[in-house]
């Protein structure tokens, strides 16, 4: 894997670059789809790459493993052959899903032993298992094992998880060099920062992350409940300790504000499954603002959905039939509302690596934020 700064803001710590993988090139700032269980909700893979646009989609580890199974997948050719997607795909290592199931749950130094949210059966996650999940889902990028913790989190907590996920980022990182890909493209390994929203923590984490020596690196726990404003605290410090030349993602955030506020204090990558969950309840991310397309003001409107989209269904579909699709309980209405809400977060980083690259980030992004941020 290759990265490249092309550009920074002079106002701020925004940067535009490109990252290469085996499976295409990746321009930053980017927002992945999340594709949890190798698909993203609603939307098949002609819409994502040729309406919405994407770049990279993102599988997650502990549900591919759980369905379809490593097996499959392997005799498949992994992922990309599976789903027929031959863009870059990043996986999380399940680190999240393990902490959704805390009440089911048993950590260990050895890993995390848990049930099945499926059949109730019990399971084992370990650093150096979730490396070989993660060889036969076959993605480009692949997260290392950690633990994330909740917010509120008591210090003594925090810090004894984010020593744990060291090390165990120190086992996947030597099973992984021991190791060879599946299928014939190569893996790049990110860390993960933890730390809570304390900042020593967070400064003790991203100095032993930036000291592996991996292709990029990730920061998480930081879309678990806590206010925007210590996200972006905690991000501020790590970014100014997490290397320039690799790219950085902020797993799991967030509303438009949140990307751009993110992508000022120097955050390359993102994903969050807001844009097709809200989608699906009848949010609307536009260019103009936010929309509840089940109210009733919508009902006789018949301009398009988002005429500031280059998108087949923002421009060719109007309000009034979105709404009538949801009204009516349509399943169409649920597709055409993802796809929108996709091809806006693709659109917003768009426009803030052409902003980056022009030099007038700072002024557009303010006045973007508010502007997405508007309810209509």
């Amino acid at each position: 894997m290759e990265f490249q700064v092309i550009a920074k803001d002079n106002q701020s710590k925004a940067r535009a670059g490109w990252l290469q993988t085996d499976h295409g090139l990746i321009e930053t700032p980017i927002f992945m789809p999340v594709g949890t269980v190798g698909s993203v909700k609603g939307v098949n893979q002609e819409q994502l790459a040729n309406d919405i646009q994407a770049q990279i989609i993102l599988g997650n580890t502990y549900h591919l493993y759980l369905r379809p199974g490593t097996g499959i997948l392997e005799r498949t050719g992994g992922l990309h052959k599976f789903m027929h997607w031959d863009k870059p795909i990043l996986t999380d290592s399940g680190g999240f899903q393990v902490y959704s199931l805390n009440t089911i749950r048993k950590l260990k130094e050895e890993g995390v032993e848990f049930r099945s949210h499926i059949d109730g059966s019990k399971l084992m996650f370990t650093p150096e298992g979730v490396m070989d999940i993660q060889r036969s889902i076959g993605a480009d990028i692949i997260m290392a094992f950690d633990e994330c913790t909740p917010y509120p989190c008591e210090f003594e907590y925090a810090k004894k998880s984010m020593q744990l996920t060291h090390r165990w980022l120190a086992r996947c990182v030597k099973h992984k060099n021991e190791s060879e890909p599946m299928y014939g493209h190569s893996q790049s390994l990110f860390p993960i920062v933890q730390g809570s929203t304390f900042n020593d923590l967070r400064k003790e984490s991203a100095e032993f992350i930036a000291g592996m020596d991996c292709d990029g690196n990730a920061i998480g726990g930081l879309s678990v409940g806590e206010p925007a404003e210590k996200m972006y605290e905690m991000c501020e410090l790590v970014c100014d300790i997490l290397p320039a030349d690799k790219p950085r993602y902020l797993m799991g955030v967030g509303t438009p504000a949140n990307i751009l506020e993110n992508i000022a204090l120097g955050i390359d990558m993102f994903d969050c499954v807001m844009p097709t969950r809200n989608g699906r309840n009848g949010m609307l991310f536009t260019t103009q603002g936010i929309i509840n397309i089940k109210n009733k003001k919508w009902e006789d409107d018949t301009s398009a959905i988002d005429e500031g989209l280059d998108c087949f269904a923002s421009r060719n579909y109007s309000k009034a039939y979105l709404r009538h699709l949801f009204s009516v309980n349509e399943l169409l209405g649920l597709q055409i509302a993802s796809i929108q809400n996709l091809s806006f977060y693709l659109y917003l980083v768009k426009e803030a690596r052409k902003h980056i690259i022009t030099g007038d980030f700072c002024s557009w992004k303010n006045s973007m934020v508010k502007q997405v941020s508007q309810r209509l």
